[in-house]
């Protein structure tokens, strides 16, 4: 018996993917694939911030978070726009700022009620 259907979208059909989606949708999700780059986003859901207003939120040093930024923004996640001497960052579109919110809402549950688990230490618990 397979997985019962459920409408993801409601009732938007799944659009129609192949091997050049899906490595496009690899891409995204490897460019995600970080804490700190997860951190950014959701303050970029809050409003277009400047570099220093990330480095003052998330108390890390300026070129890393230009680091993530840039890497972010080669994906298309980030885009910026010049304001004198700073970049104002911003979200391209919601999209983005709905998978970080659902995989961690997801990452959150637990299942039957369990606690959450540390996947960092669980291995060396014995």
């Amino acid at each position: 018996m397979g997985a019962p259907e459920r409408d993801c979208a409601a009732g938007a059909e799944p659009p129609v993917a192949g091997p050049v989606e899906w490595e496009a949708a690899s891409d995204l999700l490897r460019a995600l694939a970080s804490p700190t780059r997860i951190a950014i986003v959701l303050l970029l859901r809050e409003r277009p911030q400047c570099v220093h207003e990330v480095v003052g939120a998330l108390s890390l040093s300026q070129p890393l978070i230009s680091q993530h930024l840039r890497v972010l923004k080669d994906a298309g996640v980030v885009r910026g726009q010049r304001n004198g001497r700073e970049i104002v960052y911003e979200l391209v579109d919601d999209h983005l700022a709905h998978i970080v919110t659902d995989a961690l809402t997801h990452s959150m549950e637990s299942p039957s009620g369990a606690a959450p688990t540390d996947r960092r230490t669980e291995g060396r618990r014995r």
